[in-house]
């Protein structure tokens, strides 16, 4: 019986009570029905008529034997017909449930139970919906992580590979003039006029390592900021200051232009860090005499700069970790080719849209980031 599906073992059971029912009634009915005949006898005939009364007993009994086989024909297909109809009407629903699952389990993203009630049966239905839904939502975050977990590996591998390349010049250049000083090479036997030299080269090694490990531990550092809710022109203002006074040493005009008031919700430490990035690059590749604008129009932050326009190929390769576009601006001009690369990896990791593209009028680039304003608490 344990083996048999549902239909028929509820089929079996129903079947099998009305089955049981209509034995026990038809018993009833031919022990009782003799003894419960109705005596239409007038009472002055009932003491002389007992043998009239045994004779009606037995055609009553004989009429109930005669009537038996017919009403346990009836009865039984009457038992078959409505154990069929109700049957269906239980198992059907959990069929459709049934079905509805094989699909379910090849992750049929447009599979789903069909709700025909608001019964237990419904409820079930329902609740297995809800189940799968949530089942597809968290593989696809699982998913999403495992991509996004991937690309960080991989922009780790490529970091790294880049700062390796990016060390290996210093480094060599360094072991070449230490080894020429200590073979007395030429040039190089005035060992005191070199070692300023080896020891600025040392500097520039300190700093620049400093500068890849402070930025291969950034994702960690902007995951673990918490957003605070802040006034973003308050914000900007801070953060334009100390390049306000370096454009007016180069003779740079600096437009800052923001709204009053504008609450954001961000990590406030590592978007300012982007910013300062966008900021120092702005400043530091405007010509004397040529102007910078800080801006934003609704929910739009501009900072654009007049220079000659970068190539729409190149700056792809800009967001690069150690790419420098213009090379005439190498390491010793304080150049170290990861501003926008920590920009890029901040603003990705904040999941702030942004887009760096050059402009006609005036003629320069323009760096734009998406913010949504959030409403001050009340």
């Amino acid at each position: 019986m344990r083996r048999l599906k549902l239909f028929p073992k509820f089929f079996l059971y129903t079947l099998g009570i009305m089955l049981l029912l209509i034995v026990l009634i038809h018993g009833f009915l031919y022990l009782l029905a003799p003894r419960m005949q109705v005596d239409f006898t007038p009472a002055t005939e009932a003491a002389g008529n007992i043998t009239v009364s045994i004779a009606r007993e037995r055609i009553v009994t004989e009429a109930v034997q005669k009537a038996l086989p017919i009403s346990l024909c009836c009865s039984l297909l009457i038992s078959v017909v409505c154990s069929l109809l109700l049957t269906k009407g239980i198992t059907k629903p959990i069929q459709e449930i049934s079905a509805s699952t094989d699909p379910m389990k090849k992750l049929d993203k447009t599979a789903g139970c069909t709700i025909h009630s608001k019964d237990e049966i419904g409820l079930l239905a329902e609740n297995i919906n809800g189940l799968y839904f949530n089942l597809l939502s968290t593989i696809e975050h699982l998913e999403g992580e495992k991509n996004h977990v991937r690309e960080l590996e991989r922009s780790k591998v490529d970091f790294l590979r880049a700062a390796s390349h990016e060390l290996k010049t210093p480094v060599t250049a360094l072991n070449a003039t230490l080894e020429n000083m200590i073979l007395g090479v030429g040039k190089y036997q005035d060992c005191e006029a070199y070692l300023p030299e080896c020891k600025e080269m040392v500097e520039q090694l300190a700093v620049m390592i400093h500068d890849i490990l402070e930025t291969s531990r950034l994702n960690m550092a902007v995951s673990q900021e918490e957003p605070v809710e802040t006034n973003l022109p308050d914000l900007m203002e801070e953060l334009c200051e100390p390049y306000q006074l370096i454009a007016a040493a180069h003779q740079i005009s600096f437009s800052f232009k923001m709204p009053a008031a504008f609450p954001v919700r961000i990590p406030v430490k590592e978007f300012g860090r982007a910013v300062s990035n966008i900021l120092a690059n702005a400043v530091a590749y405007t010509e004397s005499g040529k102007s910078v604008s800080v801006y934003m129009v609704e929910h739009t932050l501009f900072i654009e700069n007049e220079c000659t326009p970068i190539h729409k190929e190149e700056i792809s390769r800009l967001f690069q970790p150690f790419y420098r576009p213009d090379f005439s601006r190498s390491r010793d001009s304080g150049g170290n080719g990861l501003g926008l690369y920590i920009v890029d990896t901040i603003f990705q990791t904040l999941h702030i849209p942004y887009s760096f593209a050059p402009m006609d009028e005036p003629e320069g680039m323009r760096f734009t980031i998406q913010l949504i304003d959030v409403p001050p608490k009340s």
